[in-house]
């Protein structure tokens, strides 16, 4: 069976004035069918334009140098066209933002934006069908008040229910790949937990694959399949979630592990600003 999701040597680089500036240095990685994969690491690690290279949108920048393969569902995506590309996008695969409330367009209600998602799958649905359609997917991220919710806008409701209606759109054309780029992080540690919960219930049921990329441990531990962990664009160790988080090796891992604050107190511990041995070879978990 083939893998819904497989990137081999992975690189980008952004060339300026002053030369190349290398971000990605041939990073690989897969997703079975239905398996959620954290890729986890700091800010600026290369998360980030990792899942927006799948999605196509960095390959549309002048000065952006990509190479390497990447997979998905059985398809080289750099073999297909841009419109190719497009209709993957929303469809096959989509994406979650880190803040869902600047994600929604606030000029259009919630029910406008439902429709013009389900558009997406099907041209023809009408403004009664899709409504339905919406209706019915709220109430699977447990959104009590479907109805008014497709009548607000985005500044009129809360970040947790914005983001509960980001989830709910991004699964309602049943995509075989969801990339959720660092979810919740903009909202209160109790409701980031119920939202990704809720999250990861509904792709269990729906059996979509997912790419969840975090800095949050925490989060990675409770709800990933598999982990790839991220230093300035290489992956430096990978193998099962509780494997790696059981026995971390790499040395930056240790360090990312111990950065974690304890509820007992004692603030953050103190990092060797030496990050030489962060660049060790990569460790894999069987």
């Amino acid at each position: 069976m083939d893998k819904t999701l497989a990137i081999s040597d992975l690189k980008l680089a952004f060339k300026s004035y002053s030369g190349l500036s290398e971000v990605l240095h041939g990073i690989s990685l897969d997703i079975a069918p239905g398996e959620t994969v954290a890729l986890v690491g700091e800010s600026g690690s290369g998360k980030s334009v990792t899942a927006r290279i799948i999605l196509g949108l960095l390959q549309r920048l002048p000065n952006a140098r990509i190479s390497g393969q990447v997979m998905f569902d059985g398809r080289d995506l750099e073999k297909l066209s841009e419109a190719e590309r497009y209709a993957l996008r929303g469809t096959a695969m989509s994406m979650i933002f880190q803040d869902p409330t600047s994600a929604l367009n606030p000029v259009f209600t919630i029910d406008v934006l439902f429709h013009e998602v389900l558009k997406r799958r099907n041209p023809s649905i009408s403004a009664q069908e899709a409504r339905a359609k919406a209706k019915a997917a709220l109430e699977e991220v447990a959104i009590t008040e479907p109805e008014r919710v497709l009548q607000s806008y985005s500044f009129q409701l809360s970040g947790g229910m914005n983001q509960r209606v980001m989830i709910a759109m991004a699964l309602a054309n049943e995509p075989k790949l969801l990339l959720a780029d660092e979810p919740g992080t903009a909202l209160d540690v109790t409701v980031q937990a119920q939202t990704l919960k809720l999250m990861a219930d509904l792709v269990e049921r729906h059996g979509t694959s997912v790419l969840f990329i975090s800095h949050n441990l925490g989060v990675v531990r409770e709800f990933a399949d598999r982990v790839y962990v991220i230093y300035k664009g290489r992956i430096v160790e990978t193998g099962p979630t509780e494997a790696l988080f059981d026995n971390p090796e790499h040395p930056y891992t240790k360090a990312l592990l111990r950065a974690v604050p304890r509820i007992t107190g004692g603030g953050i511990p103190d990092i060797s600003e030496d990050t030489g041995d962060f660049y060790a070879p990569m460790v894999v978990h069987s």
